[in-house]
């Protein structure tokens, strides 16, 4: 059997990671900080890009380029700014609660100010990474967001804590919503009063839920002064106690150093106070301190929703964290005509036009798609803008994608890290997407999983001792409210929300109400 060579021609479709793929990719999950510190790193290697944040000169006269005119004009509406406050950004688009999804690109304008980076996102050097993983050359067995550098920051390590501690829906929301309010140290910022305003709850639910906060690790943390920060670590300890209590009462006689006052109030001796001041001195005034800063300590909205005079949302991009890049074409023409053609410095301006667009591009790309996300999502979750967070519908990234008709990568990859403030506070986008609970009633609506945790707490928490509902109980209730759930996943919730068996429940209730004993 002879052996030869042949030549055969196939046409196959695979998938290519190109650089300016890339790019693109990971602009789209970029936050506000990073998308700043790639740009003033493309400003620097690339001649033809500059960044304005003024709207007052010419763009057609100087020959400037920006990412606006690679967008479709088809749709645009100039009169929907001439509505809109000149605070806000001029290119909103006014929608109502039933025309939310029209209207995407109404008066789109991609613009951009200088603002300073925090974290390092450069895209070749995660492209050259990609490329040696195996496999990673033919597009296969990828994943993007293994390369985004995470960093530990507080407000990371409180989230991972929270879902432990709170279940409620609700509660579990406006827990977040306090975890934003914390600086840097860790102490709480916002007013409770105020806090519980914004977010249609009363004061004495938004204070059992700090409170239930100051629990968590580091101990200190959420307190709303340095006496509070104090009794929350002894308290943790064990160790306060009346005399203690009264010392860190009076920290302002401590700097003071009027020692002889301190022990009238405190009521103990010489000895006792220098053992008291050992201890105040082995705590830790700053819990929070010691974690990464993360960029929840500037958080900036890219979303910024406001309602309307017509009953519906008015959903806005946040100018200020969107940068304007402009390409001067002028400076590429003048510079052209004196490079020889084929020659290297012509090459190397040939690429530098090629990127400029791209970018440019990509970056009115990104603008839109987050746009178009945070319609959804506002579409989406309506009543809970209008009502607060008891009205949260139960939301995933496969219902809005299919709404817009993009993939579910993209929503997440959207919604990470981007905020969205609306008159109920400032959100992260991911905070409006929670599992969905089937309903028992045919065509009936779903039901957010924390809601049904809620609703088990709520009957395990009106039982009497003659009457302790067993699983079996609960489920037979949650499916009168409408709810379709297993005993199992009962269970499942009972535990996880440290609820005992009903058993044990029967005998604790009648140990306390003093009709049985254990």
């Amino acid at each position: 059997m002879g052996l030869s060579a042949n030549l055969f021609l196939r046409q196959t479709q695979s998938l290519v990671m190109t650089p300016q793929l890339m790019q693109s990719i990971q602009l789209l999950q970029m936050t506000h900080f990073e998308l700043n510190q790639f740009i003033a790193q493309e400003v620097e290697k690339n001649p033809l890009l500059e960044i304005t944040s003024s709207e007052s000169e010419n763009d057609a006269e100087t020959g400037f380029e920006t990412a606006d005119d690679f967008a479709p004009t088809e749709g645009r509406d100039s009169s929907a700014a001439a509505e809109v406050d000149s605070d806000w950004y001029e290119g909103s688009s006014s929608i109502s609660a039933e025309r939310l999804g029209e209207g995407l690109d109404t008066g789109f304008e991609n613009v951009f100010p200088d603002d300073g980076p925090v974290r390092r996102a450069d895209a070749p050097e995660l492209l050259s990474q990609w490329k040696s993983m195996p496999g990673g050359e033919s597009g296969e067995d990828y994943d993007l967001d293994d390369f985004v550098a995470g960093q530990v920051t507080l407000r990371d390590h409180l989230n991972q804590q929270i879902p432990f501690l709170i279940v409620d829906a609700a509660s579990l929301l406006i827990a977040q919503h306090l975890v934003d309010q914390l600086d840097e140290a860790g102490y709480m910022l916002g007013d409770i009063e105020e806090i519980a305003a914004r977010l249609g709850r009363s004061a004495e639910n938004v204070e059992a839920i700090l409170h239930s906060l100051q629990t968590l690790d580091p101990p200190g943390v959420f307190a709303r002064s340095l006496s509070e920060c104090l009794a929350i670590q002894l308290r943790e300890k064990d160790r306060l106690d009346p005399a203690m209590d009264a010392l860190i009462r009076h920290l302002d006689l401590l700097g003071k150093r009027d020692f002889a006052s301190l022990r009238k109030i405190c009521g103990v001796d010489d000895e006792d106070l220098i053992d008291m001041l050992g201890e105040i001195r082995g705590l830790n005034p700053k819990p929070g301190a010691g974690f990464e800063r993360g960029m929840s300590e500037t958080i900036s909205p890219d979303i910024v929703v406001r309602a309307s005079p017509d009953g519906g949302w008015m959903v806005e991009l946040n100018p200020d964290t969107l940068p304007r890049v402009l390409v001067n074409h002028t400076y590429f023409q003048t510079v052209s005509k004196n490079c020889p053609k084929n020659g290297d410095d012509h090459n190397f301006l040939s690429d530098c036009m090629q990127n400029a667009n791209w970018l440019t591009r990509s970056l009115d790309q990104r603008a839109k798609t987050i746009m178009k996300v945070a319609t959804e999502i506002v579409r989406q979750q309506d009543a809970f803008l209008m009502h607060g967070v008891d009205h949260l519908r139960p939301l995933n990234l496969k219902t809005v994608a299919e709404a817009i008709k993009m993939h579910e990568s993209t929503v997440s990859r959207v919604t990470s890290n981007k905020y969205m403030l609306t008159p109920r506070g400032l959100f992260e986008l991911k905070y409006f997407f929670t599992v969905s609970i089937g309903s028992a009633e045919e065509g009936g609506d779903s039901h957010s999983a924390e809601a049904v945790r809620h609703r088990i707490r709520l009957l395990i928490a009106q039982e009497t001792p003659e009457a302790v509902l067993s699983d079996d109980d609960i489920v037979i209730s949650l499916k009168r409210g409408g709810v379709e759930l297993a005993r199992r996943t009962v269970a499942k919730y009972r535990e996880a929300m440290n609820i005992p068996s009903s058993v044990q429940r029967r005998r604790e209730k009648r140990a306390i109400a003093g009709v049985g004993a254990y």
